[in-house]
């Protein structure tokens, strides 16, 4: 699994997540962690794997306007590996790649499409060209045989960006169940 930001590994404190903007250091009610016997004397993230614990924290954010890492990608300001782009859409490798092809789509324009609960009618223009982006991905990639497109919504799949976005997996054989 890939692997979160390296504070979120061993000890998590309130302080450590502060950054985020949370007042006063309180975690969200949705990040639970729980209390090792008293002779650890430290608090760890429960169960959870670094990718939950990283979606939670993301979630509390989620209806900020502010930019997110994707608005920055497609302004140039942080560098991508570009795959695809037109007017409407941009494709990029995956910094974190969990098949032999990973690439994330993304529309251009947010236009309020944090994640795919938040679709409207008005949305079925850029969600019907983001599709076809993925088949245009997966025949540039060559992987137009076989290939997964997923979209994670919301902390329970693990979405860490709330910039709608379809990751596009492919190169190796695929199993099921997905999740």
């Amino acid at each position: 699994m890939a692997a979160a930001s390296s504070f979120l590994r061993g000890p998590l404190s309130v302080r450590a997540l502060g950054f985020i903007g949370l007042s006063n250091n309180r975690l969200p009610q949705s990040l639970t962690l729980f209390h090792p016997p008293v002779h650890h004397r430290r608090s760890y993230v429960s169960a959870a794997t670094d990718e939950e614990v990283s979606a939670r924290i993301s979630a509390v954010t989620a209806n900020s306007e502010a930019p997110t890492i994707f608005d920055k990608i497609i302004a140039k300001e942080i560098p991508s590996t570009i795959v695809y782009e037109d007017e409407k859409v941009l494709a990029f490798r995956d910094i974190n790649p969990q098949a032999p092809v990973h690439v994330l789509i993304i529309p251009k324009l947010r236009d309020g499409l944090s994640q795919l609960s938040k679709a409207e009618e008005r949305h079925t223009e850029i969600l019907g060209h983001l599709l076809f982006a993925a088949k245009v991905v997966a025949e540039k990639e060559g992987i137009l045989d076989g290939f997964r497109v997923v979209v994670n919504n919301g902390p329970q799949a693990c979405q860490s960006v709330y910039h709608l976005h379809l990751h596009v997996l492919g190169g190796r054989q695929m199993k099921w169940p997905p999740g």
